[in-house]
C-alpha cells in the first residue's frame, strides 16, 4: 500500500515484535483503523532468541492473553513442535504450560493472522520522530501521530501518520548495540539495523532513559551432533493447547484432533564441564560484561554462561538443552549457554561438551545493549504520564521474554483504542491477573535488570491458574469487546460443562464414599477423577458431547478448585479486606511535599512514580505503613478541603 502524508489511523503502533503484533490484533479485535509501522514486514513476529513460548509464570500471561482474545496462543498451538507442562510435580496453581515452536512457521503465522485483519495496514519504516502538540503553557502535551522514513518508498522524503494514540513497542532496537567478543555491531538483531531517532524523540519529550542489555547463545548444526548419543527429552503426550480456540473448528465448538498440527520432535540434553569453566574463566577479561564494554545489567534469572561460572563457582557443570529451532532448518538453540564471549571461545566451549565435539557453530552468541524508558513514567494501562495518547509495550519498559512483552501490547492495545474514543482505562487488578501482576510490579518497583514473570510473584496465584484463565478474563475481554463470538461460544459450553459436572461429581458415590471427598486426598490426579467418574458419566446427559474432547481440561479445573477450596476462601476474603485500598484512588493535585511527617525516602517515592491508588502507594519501594498512614489522612483532608 503506498501512503500519501498525513494519512489518519485511529490508532499506530511501532514495532512488529510480540508487544506490537499484539496490540495491533487487540485494537483490530475493538475494530480500530490500525497501522502497524515495522523496519521489515518480513520480521515480524520473529523469535530473536530462543523459538520457545511458555514457561513457569509465563504460560499463565500467554493462557490470559489467549482468555482476552489475544493471538500468541493461537500462533504457538499452530507451530509448536515439542509441548511440556512444567512443574506436574507440584500443585496447579504453579505448573506452566511450555512449547517449543518452528520459529519459521510462528512468524509466518503471525505475519498471516495480522495480514487477515482489514482494520490493520501494515508499513515498512522507521519512526524518526513523534508528533506532539500542547495547548497552552502547563498543558500535558498530547500525540498526534508520528514521522515514518523508509528508503524503499516510492515517493522521496520522510511522510507522517496520524493518530489520536500510538502505541511504541522497540524491543531491543532502540539504539541497539550487539557486542560478540571485542566486535561491536550496531543492531537489535543480526542483520538488522537499529532505531535510533526516536530514543532523540523520547529524550526531547523529557522521558528518563535507561540501557539494558540481553543475549543468545549459539546455535549449532544438527547433522554435526552426536544426537543419538544424548539423552533425550521428550513431550507431553497428549499435549495441553495454549488457546482454547485450539480446540474448535470452524463450525461448531467441539475438540477434533487437529492439534498439535505439526509433527512433534524431542530435545537433547548436555552439559558443560570443569574444563569449560576454566576456560572461561581465563577468558573472561575478554568477556564484553566484564571487560567494561557492556555496562548496562542483564537478566539475573537469565544468565549468560560466563555469568553462571563466576556466581556458582562450586557447579562443575550446568545443563545445556539442545533444541531442534525449526522443521526446516538444521539449526539447534543451545539453551543454557548464552554468551557473549570471542567466536574462538565459543568454539572451544561447544566442542568441549558431550556430544558436540564435532559441532558446527552455525550463528555465535552475542549481546545487545538497547535503550529503554524508565516504567515509573507509564500508569497501569502502559499510558505515559508525560504525552497523553502515547502508549509503551514491551522491552522498552524494561522487561525481558515474548510473553511479558505480549501481555503488554494486550494491554497498550486495547487502552490505546479506548483512549482514542474517550473510555476509561481497562486495567487489571494483582487479584485478577497475572497481567495485573506484571502492569503492577512495573509502575511501582524501579527495575535494576530486565523484568521476567515467576510465579512467585503473584501473592494470589492458587487463584491466577492457567487453567482457569478463560474464566477469570474471558467476561470481562466480551465486556469490553475483544472476544468475539466464537470465543464466546465456547466459554459458554465450557461454563455450563463445568458446573453440570460439578453437580454431578457432588451426587456421585464410591461405595460409601462420597466422590466429593476422595478429592480431597493427597495426591489425586485429573486421572483419578476421570476414573471415580467412570459409569456415571458414561451414563449421564450432564455434559454435553461437544466437550467430552475437553474434559481433561474441565476436571483439571475442578479438581484445582476443590483442592485449593480453603486456601482460595482465605484469599478472596483478604483481596475483599484489601479492595477499598487497593481501588481507592489518590487525588492526582495531592503535593507530597507538604505532607508533614512523611519521610523523605517515601517523598521521593510518591514523587517519582505518582501512584494512582493508595494500593499502588503501599508497594512502593520506600514506604512504610507510617508514611501510608500519613497519605491517606493528607488526601482524605485535600479531599474535605476542596469539598468545602
Amino acid at each position: 500500500m503506498t501512503i500519501p502524508g498525513d494519512t489518519q489511523f485511529d490508532i499506530i503502533v511501532i514495532g512488529g515484535g510480540h508487544a506490537g503484533a499484539e496490540a495491533a490484533w487487540a485494537a483490530a479485535n475493538l475494530g480500530a483503523r490500525t497501522a502497524l509501522v515495522t523496519l521489515d514486514p518480513s520480521k515480524i513476529g520473529v523469535m530473536s532468541c530462543n523459538p520457545a513460548i511458555g514457561g513457569l509464570g509465563k504460560g499463565q500471561l500467554v493462557r490470559e492473553v489467549d482468555a482476552l482474545g489475544g493471538l500468541m496462543g493461537l500462533a504457538t498451538d499452530a507451530t509448536g513442535i515439542m509441548f511440556k507442562m512444567l512443574n506436574t510435580s507440584k500443585g496447579p496453581a504453579v505448573r506452566g504450560p511450555r512449547a517449543q515452536c518452528d520459529k519459521h512457521a510462528y512468524a509466518r503465522k503471525v505475519q498471516q493472522l495480522l495480514g487477515a485483519r482489514p482494520q490493520i495496514t501494515i508499513i515498512a519504516g522507521t519512526v524518526e520522530d513523534l508528533l506532539v502538540e500542547t495547548n497552552g503553557p502547563g498543558a500535558t502535551p498530547r500525540i498526534t501521530g508520528v514521522v515514518v522514513s523508509n528508503p524503499q518508498s516510492p515517493y522521496p522524503g520522510p511522510f507522517r501518520l496520524l493518530a489520536p494514540a500510538v502505541v511504541l513497542t522497540t524491543g531491543t532496537f532502540m539504539r541497539g548495540l550487539m557486542h560478540c567478543g571485542e566486535s561491536k555491531t550496531h543492531g537489535g538483531r543480526i542483520g538488522e539495523a537499529p532505531a535510533v531517532g526516536i530514543s532523540a524523540a523520547l529524550r526531547a519529550l523529557g522521558f528518563e532513559l535507561g540501557r539494558l542489555k540481553t543475549g543468545t547463545p549459539p546455535r549449532l548444526k544438527r547433522s554435526t551432533i552426536d544426537w543419538d548419543s544424548l539423552e533425550p527429552q521428550f513431550g507431553d503426550t497428549p499435549p495441553t493447547a495454549f488457546s482454547d480456540l485450539s480446540s474448535l473448528d470452524a463450525s461448531m465448538p467441539r475438540c477434533p484432533d487437529a492439534f498439535p498440527s505439526l509433527p512433534q520432535v524431542d530435545c537433547r540434553i548436555t552439559s558443560t564441564n570443569t574444563a569449560i569453566h576454566d576456560l572461561i574463566r581465563a577468558n573472561l577479561h575478554r568477556a564484553p560484561m566484564y571487560s567494561g564494554q557492556i555496562e548496562s545489567t542483564g537478566p539475573r534469572y537469565c544468565p549468560s554462561i560466563e555469568d553462571k561460572v563466576v556466581r556458582f563457582a562450586e557447579r562443575q557443570s550446568h545443563h545445556v538443552f539442545l533444541e531442534p529451532e525449526s522443521h526446516e532448518s538444521d539449526w539447534i538453540y543451545c539453551n543454557g549457554i548464552s554468551t557473549s564471549l570471542p567466536r574462538d571461545v565459543q568454539h572451544a566451549i561447544v566442542r568441549a561438551m558431550p556430544g558436540c565435539a564435532r559441532a558446527e557453530i552455525l550463528q555465535y552468541g552475542y549481546a545487545v545493549e538497547y535503550d529503554m524508558v524508565r516504567p515509573h513514567q507509564i500508569d497501569a494501562a502502559g499510558h505515559t504520564k508525560l504525552v497523553r495518547g502515547l502508549f509503551l509495550a514491551g522491552q522498552i519498559n524494561g522487561t525481558s521474554g515474548y510473553e511479558e512483552a505480549a501481555a503488554q501490547g494486550l494491554i497498550a492495545g486495547i487502552n490505546a483504542v479506548r483512549f482514542s474514543r474517550g473510555q476509561p482505562p481497562f486495567i487489571l487488578s494483582r487479584d485478577q491477573a497475572y497481567i495485573g501482576v506484571l502492569m503492577d510490579d512495573l509502575v511501582t518497583r524501579t527495575p535494576v535488570e530486565p523484568y521476567r514473570m515467576f510465579t512467585s510473584r503473584a501473592e494470589h496465584r492458587l487463584i491466577l491458574r492457567a487453567d482457569n484463565s478463560a474464566d477469570r478474563l474471558t467476561p470481562l475481554g466480551r465486556e469490553i469487546g475483544v472476544v468475539d463470538d466464537r470465543r464466546w461460544s465456547f466459554f459458554e459450553q465450557r461454563r455450563d460443562a463445568l458446573a453440570r459436572l460439578n453437580l454431578l461429581i457432588d451426587g456421585a458415590r464410591i461405595g460409601a464414599e462420597p466422590l466429593s471427598h476422595r478429592l480431597k486426598r493427597p495426591g489425586y490426579s485429573t486421572a483419578d477423577l476421570r476414573r471415580d467418574l467412570g459409569d456415571a458419566l458414561a451414563s449421564s446427559s450432564s455434559l454435553d458431547a461437544s466437550m467430552l474432547g475437553c474434559l481433561d481440561a474441565l476436571l483439571t479445573t475442578i479438581l484445582a478448585d476443590r483442592q485449593y477450596d480453603g486456601y482460595i476462601r482465605r484469599q478472596r476474603a483478604e483481596i475483599k479486606r484489601h479492595a477499598e485500598m487497593e481501588h481507592r484512588r489518590i487525588p492526582s493535585n495531592l503535593r507530597y511535599e507538604a505532607i508533614q511527617g512523611l519521610r523523605t525516602e517515601a517523598r521521593l517515592a510518591l514523587s517519582r512514580f505518582r501512584p494512582a491508588t493508595f494500593g499502588q502507594a503501599s508497594r512502593l519501594e520506600g514506604m512504610s505503613p507510617a508514611d501510608l498512614t500519613l497519605l491517606i489522612v493528607a488526601a482524605a483532608r485535600a479531599s474535605a478541603a476542596a469539598g468545602s
